[in-house]
């Protein structure tokens, strides 16, 4: 009887290193290459947005399906800071003339498609700061075999992410 219950053990345990643990594996290898098309499509969106001055339709509607190509959905979260100029000027006793401070206000994803719906484009100017975050809103295959195995994702991760900002380089008219 105690041969038994070994065998079925062992056919247990075989079974799990010849197919669980080599899943796991190639889900984590593609949740790697997953993060990495993201991150090259987030960081080259930026780096148009930076280099042109503007956010147009097109370049979103392209960015969002290279990262949809992944098979994957995403929450989008895109962050302008608008500089702010303050052309008052200031007097100290040290200069007469030094120019006010410059502020920042922030514009988010729905102002930012808004203004982007409504005039085809939104304009940036130079010193703007341009910050898109992307994380994954589904589970993958990784995540709920670790979640099965481990016991420790939890239901709220994101195992694919990335983050880029960049401060405008051009006037975008």
């Amino acid at each position: 009887m105690s041969d038994t219950v070994v065998t079925v053990i062992a056919i247990f345990l075989a079974a799990i290193l010849m197919f669980i643990f080599p899943l796991m594996s190639t889900a984590d290898r593609t949740d790697d290459i997953s993060t990495q098309a993201v991150d090259t499509a987030t960081t080259e969106f930026v780096d148009e947005i930076r280099s042109t001055g503007k956010i147009t339709q097109d370049n979103y509607d392209n960015f969002v399906q290279t990262i949809s190509s992944t098979g994957n959905s995403f929450d989008v979260e895109l962050e302008v800071q608008v500089l702010d100029d303050n052309p008052g000027k200031k007097v100290t006793e040290a200069e007469m003339t030094k120019v006010g401070e410059n502020y920042y206000y922030s514009q988010y994803t729905s102002q930012i498609l808004d203004t982007v719906n409504s005039n085809g484009a939104m304009y940036l100017k130079e010193g703007d700061i341009v910050s898109v975050t992307v994380k994954n809103t589904n589970r993958t295959i990784s995540a709920i075999l670790k979640d099965f195995i481990y016991r420790v994702t939890g239901n709220n991760s994101a195992s694919i992410t990335a983050q880029h900002s960049g401060i405008v380089n051009v006037n975008g008219k």
